[in-house]
């Protein structure tokens, strides 16, 4: 059956009228990104030039998850705590952890247009922050350490953690959602 010009006309006018939907999403660039997407492009570039320089000083992957068990180090006598790889990696950790605090205090004291509000309860935010740190020691890494510098050079136990970690996220806030949890 050959398709008619009346019926062509047709499905292009129904396709005309679904393409403006199919554009206009639930969820515009402006409501994800309300201020902008000027801070996340600069934070990118500024995580990447701050790993690239670890990495060319030390050849050392960059990353936080063990940066407790580094800090301990200095004040706590226990044999855990004293691994040599602790001991050896301890100065630069604290050096990357100050820094990441830093960088977001100068943020947010001189550059951010205003001040950061959330509705999300303390107690949400500190116990998913456990939470988080668990999900941390469970996976040997952190999202940065995994997801930027693992997957940069291809490490197959990195792309696994990022799939774990992202279909986590997905599933978590699904539920979330699904259950009516709001702020």
């Amino acid at each position: 059956m050959t398709p008619t010009h009346e019926s062509l006309l047709g499905v292009r006018a129904v396709a005309a009228q679904a393409a403006p939907a199919l554009w206009a999403t639930p969820l515009q660039m402006g409501e994800l990104f309300p201020r902008g997407v000027t801070q996340y492009a600069v934070g990118g570039v500024m995580v990447a030039a701050g790993i690239a320089v670890i990495y060319l000083g030390t050849a050392i992957i960059p990353g936080n998850s063990t940066f407790l068990e580094t800090t301990l180090s200095y004040v706590s006598g226990q044999e855990r705590f004293q691994r040599p790889r602790f001991l050896r990696s301890r100065d630069w950790r604290v050096v990357f952890a100050v820094s990441i605090v830093a960088g977001a205090a100068v943020w947010g004291l001189l550059l951010d247009p205003g001040a950061f509000v959330t509705r999300v309860q303390w107690w949400r935010l500190f116990f998913g922050g456990i939470l988080v740190g668990i999900g941390t020691r469970l996976g040997k890494g952190c999202t940065a350490g995994h997801g930027v510098c693992g997957l940069g050079s291809a490490s197959h136990t990195s792309i696994v953690n990022v799939i774990l970690f992202v279909g986590v996220a997905i599933l978590t806030a699904a539920v979330v959602q699904l259950a009516g949890v709001s702020p």
